[in-house]
C-alpha cells in the first residue's frame, strides 16, 4: 500500500463540498482576510494530497467589489449588488488562484444560475464538468452568477449560497457538505440574546421542530442566517449527502471534519444513495405543480414500488404541463415524493379519481396509465443509513 492511500484511508469523507460565508472570509472585517483564507486553502490542498476530492462554494465577491470600489457603507439595492459582485469575483478568484499555486494545485471558475441546471441536460453538463475538474485534480470555485441572478428573477435565482452548495453536493455526489460560518453551529435560539439556547451537535431528521428554529429570525448562523441553512441541509440530506454546520475559524475544521471528528452541528443523510436522475427530480430546481393523492396511492409508492395512477390522485395544483417534476403529498399534506408527470395540470383534473381505462375516452387521447411512472419517480420517505456514515 502506498503512503497516499495510507493517508486517505483516514478520512471518513472523500468527495467533499465546503462552502465559505462572507463573514468567514473577511474575517468580520470589511475586506478578504488573506490569512483566514490561507489557512483554509492550506486545509483543502492537505486533503487532496491525501486523495480527497474538493469543491468550493464561495462568497466574498460583493465584499471584494466594494473594498475595491473604496465604498464604506452597505448598498442593499440589488443592481448595486450585481456590480459589485461583478467587480469583486475577479480578485476574489485572483486571490483563490495565489493561494492554491502556493499548493502547486489549479483552480477553476464555475458560475452557476437556478437555469443553467433546472433541466435535464444543463444539470448533467454542470455535473460532467464540476465530475471531470475533480478527476484533474482541480479545485473548482463555485459561486451564483450575480450578474444576472436578480430576486426578481426567482426562477434563476438561487437566493444563498447555502442553497447553492447542496444543490452542488447533489451535483457531484459529496460524501458530506461543510457550510463553515463564523459561529458554532445551530442552536435552539440565538446565544447572543438567549442565555438558555442550547446547542445541537446532531439532527437525524429535519423535522417541525427544527424547521421552526430556523422559522425564528432572531436566530442566526452566520450571515445567511439559519433558515436558508436549515433548507440547504434538507435539500443535501434529501439526496443522501451528510451535512455539518461548523465555525471555519476552529483551527484545521475541515481537515478534522473529513476525518470524521464531531464539530458543529451534523445532519444525518436522509437516504443512502440515490442516481442522479432521482437527484435531480428531488432538487427542487424545476418543481412546477403539486400532486395530492389518497392513502392507497400513498402506500402503493411509499411500499410497494407502484407507478401512481389517476385513481389515486385526489387533486392538483399548479399550471404544469406534460414532462414537468411535480411534488407529491399524501392526504395529511406531508410530501412524500416528486416525479415527472404524463400528464399536464388540466387533464389530471379530468381524470383524477377515475380508472385508468377511462382515460382515453375523458381526454380523447392516452399518454398511458401511469400519471407518473415508478421510472420516473423519487421517493422522500425512506430508510435512514446509519450514523456512522
Amino acid at each position: 500500500m502506498t503512503g497516499k492511500q495510507q493517508d486517505s484511508s483516514t478520512l471518513n469523507y472523500q468527495r467533499i463540498v465546503v462552502k465559505l460565508g462572507t463573514g468567514l472570509l473577511t474575517g468580520g472585517g470589511d475586506q478578504l482576510n488573506l490569512e483566514v483564507m490561507g489557512k483554509l486553502a492550506a486545509q483543502v490542498a492537505q486533503l487532496m494530497k491525501r486523495g480527497a476530492e474538493v469543491v468550493i462554494v464561495t462568497s466574498g465577491a460583493a465584499a471584494a467589489g466594494r473594498h475595491k470600489l473604496g465604498l464604506t457603507k452597505k448598498i442593499r439595492d440589488i443592481p448595486y449588488k450585481q456590480v459589485l459582485a461583478s467587480v469583486g469575483q475577479s480578485r476574489l478568484m485572483h486571490v483563490y488562484e495565489e493561494l492554491f499555486e502556493e499548493h502547486k494545485i489549479s483552480v477553476a471558475q464555475a458560475l452557476l444560475t437556478k437555469a443553467d441546471i433546472a433541466d435535464r441536460a444543463g444539470y448533467l453538463n454542470a455535473r460532467n464538468t464540476l465530475l471531470a475538474l475533480m478527476e484533474l485534480k482541480v479545485v473548482c470555485i463555485v459561486n451564483e452568477n450575480d450578474v444576472v441572478s436578480t430576486d426578481e428573477i426567482k426562477e434563476v435565482k438561487f437566493g444563498q449560497n447555502d442553497i447553492l452548495s447542496a444543490m452542488v453536493a447533489n451535483l457531484i455526489d459529496a460524501d458530506i457538505l461543510m457550510m463553515l460560518t463564523d459561529t458554532k453551529g445551530l442552536y435552539t435560539a440565538d446565544p447572543n440574546t438567549d442565555p438558555k439556547a442550547q446547542f445541537i451537535p446532531l439532527i437525524e431528521k429535519i423535522d417541525d421542530t427544527i424547521k421552526r428554529i430556523g422559522a425564528d429570525t432572531t436566530n442566526t448562523v452566520g450571515t445567511g442566517g439559519s433558515r436558508t441553512k436549515i433548507e440547504a441541509a434538507k435539500l443535501a440530506t434529501e439526496s443522501g449527502v451528510r451535512v455539518v454546520i461548523a465555525n471555519g475559524r476552529e483551527p484545521d475544521v475541515i481537515i478534522k471534519l473529513a476525518q470524521g471528528e464531531a464539530i458543529g452541528t451534523h445532519f444525518l443523510a436522509a437516504v443512502d444513495h440515490l442516481e442522479s436522475r432521482q437527484r435531480w427530480i428531488l432538487s427542487g430546481l424545476c418543481n412546477k405543480g403539486k400532486l395530492t393523492v389518497d392513502d392507497g396511492a400513498a402506500l402503493a409508492l411509499l411500499k410497494q414500488n407502484r407507478s401512481l395512477l389517476a385513481a389515486g390522485i385526489k387533486s392538483a395544483e399548479g399550471k404544469f404541463q406534460r414532462g414537468d417534476v411535480v411534488e407529491i403529498f399524501d392526504a395529511r399534506g406531508t410530501q412524500i415524493a416528486c416525479g415527472i408527470t404524463n400528464y399536464s395540470a388540466s387533464d389530471i383534473d379530468i381524470i383524477k379519481g377515475t380508472q385508468s381505462d377511462k382515460i382515453g375516452s375523458l381526454l380523447h387521447f392516452d399518454y398511458g396509465p401511469e400519471v407518473v411512472h415508478r421510472n420516473n419517480l423519487a421517493l422522500l420517505e425512506r430508510e435512514k443509513p446509519s450514523a456512522s456514515r
